[in-house]
């Protein structure tokens, strides 16, 4: 085949990764990307028996449409698989739903009424949190510089947990406390040194980076001045402590090896101070399938894992077992949801290959992009997509499915296998973009930020109402007329 020459689009293209295969049925949906009540029962994807035609008429492009179901389930799996594996050890375990992959009032209330706590990192998400009527003691708040209006409010509401993440901040934690005459619930972040097999910036757990007290120096470690601190003061009261090695996780071994060094320096701290911290956070970071070589674990071969070392290691070094808690966002709320978008534009450009010759490459302009999934750019995620509103019998081509802003950087999906034959006014659905899509989301180039659906009993209702172009006038202030 010469440069220039035709490419027989029935076979994989050689731009394709190689782990994209290709699809001997366009219209096939991958079960393990989708929410359990997505299915295709004939030409259109739907969700609970609703078509996506339907709700894009109903609500409009892009949508974010979560299914309520499948979120429960997701959130009672994980509840139901500790607190079972834990159960010998120290009569269960809390569960805490990271807020910051995805929160609005509903979500917070589907996570009280599966018996979830909430973690948060911010007075934003301390405000959707005291709207959805959660208690205090059910709250944790994170962060690495949190202001003092927000400490104030994490004390006044009598929080579970406030998540210490450096030597100055326990300081002003434990003076606002004194001020106010009560007492500070307080874990320390610390940074176990473990690296996970993640992009660089959502590993956590290693030195340099912002979050955390270090485990390195021993006696005279970050962490070990903290613990030394936090019991001197009146004002605090030491729950135990916490990591978070990273997101979007697979491997076992870093929650492992995470666990062994935090119990290990659970007993050095009770060797040397002669206390035994009642807790210990091992954070969440666990991983979902966003592409068809994604391997993530269930939450009861997590929970197994877990037990087996925390049992092991309690062991080893004449421990009692704390309490363990975890904190799962993105493996909860990812998988729930999908994003709807409507076709625009498409063109098929030819790119080199080796030896000469080029290959087609089709571009599926939609009708969002970067302002309501900036992951891709950010994080060089990978996502599928699937022609949503129609089946097709048409070959499938290597397509790039790209926003509408006016970035070249702003790809939805890299590489995916559409059918030749998508086109405008076509409706795609993009899998997996409940974590860190519409949390994640602005206003770039002024676009108005999309609206949230839940579905149910193939009933939809809106959560979160899209944003209009009043909403974002309104915070732009005009000039006035002297």
């Amino acid at each position: 085949m010469g440069t220039g020459a035709e490419v027989n689009l029935n076979h994989p293209s050689p731009l394709a990764p190689g782990w994209l295969s290709y699809p001997d049925n366009v219209n096939r949906l991958n079960p393990a990307l989708w929410a359990r009540d997505v299915d295709r029962p004939a030409d259109e994807l739907t969700i609970s028996g609703l078509t996506v035609s339907d709700l894009a008429e109903q609500y409009g492009t892009p949508l974010f449409v979560v299914s309520e179901d499948d979120f429960r389930t997701r959130a009672r799996s994980f509840k139901d698989a500790f607190d079972a594996a834990f159960a010998d050890l120290c009569g269960g375990v809390d569960v805490y739903y990271a807020g910051k992959s995805f929160l609005c009032t509903e979500i917070a209330h589907w996570v009280a009424e599966e018996g979830l706590r909430l973690d948060t990192c911010s007075g934003g998400e301390l405000a959707i949190a005291i709207r959805a009527g959660i208690p205090g003691e059910h709250l944790g708040l994170h962060g690495n510089n949190k202001s003092d209006a927000e400490l104030g409010r994490a004390l006044d509401l009598k929080l579970g947990r406030i998540v210490v993440d450096s030597l100055p901040e326990l300081e002003r934690v434990a003076a606002l406390a004194a001020a106010r005459g009560t007492i500070a619930n307080v874990m320390l972040r610390l940074t176990p040194g473990v690296h996970a097999s993640t992009h660089e910036f959502i590993a956590t757990a290693h030195e340099d980076q912002k979050f955390g007290l270090s485990l390195a120096d021993g006696e005279s470690s970050p962490a070990a001045q903290a613990v030394a601190a936090a019991l001197g003061h009146d004002a605090v009261n030491l729950l135990g402590v916490h990591c978070h090695i990273g997101s979007q996780i697979f491997e076992s071994e870093g929650f492992e090896l995470a666990a062994r060094r935090l119990l290990a320096f659970l007993a050095d701290v009770r060797d040397r101070h002669g206390v035994e911290l009642p807790e210990l956070d091992l954070g969440g970071g666990y991983g979902i399938a966003y592409i068809e070589t994604d391997t993530p674990r269930p939450p009861a071969e997590i929970a197994m894992a877990m037990a087996d070392v925390v049992r092991s290691t309690c062991a080893k070094f004449g421990l009692r077992v704390p309490r363990i808690s975890i904190e799962p966002g993105r493996a909860i709320v990812g998988s729930t949801t999908f994003t709807l978008y409507r076709v625009g534009t498409t063109k098929t450009v030819r790119v080199d290959v080796e030896g000469g010759d080029t290959a087609p490459r089709r571009y599926v302009s939609v009708d969002g992009g970067m302002s309501d999934n900036p992951r891709p750019v950010l994080y060089d995620a990978d996502y599928s997509a699937v022609l949503a509103s129609r089946s097709s019998d048409a070959t499938g081509v290597l397509s790039r499915v790209v926003g509408m802003h006016c970035e070249s950087g702003d790809i939805v999906v890299r590489d995916v296998y559409l059918p030749a034959d998508t086109d405008a006014g076509d409706l795609v659905a993009v899998p997996g973009t409940g974590a860190y899509c519409w949390a994640l989301s602005s206003n770039y180039n002024w676009v108005p930020r999309p609206p949230v659906i839940a579905v149910r009993n193939g009933q939809a209702r809106l959560i979160v109402r899209g944003e209009t172009e009043d909403d974002i006038l309104a915070r732009d202030i005009p000039r006035t007329n002297n």
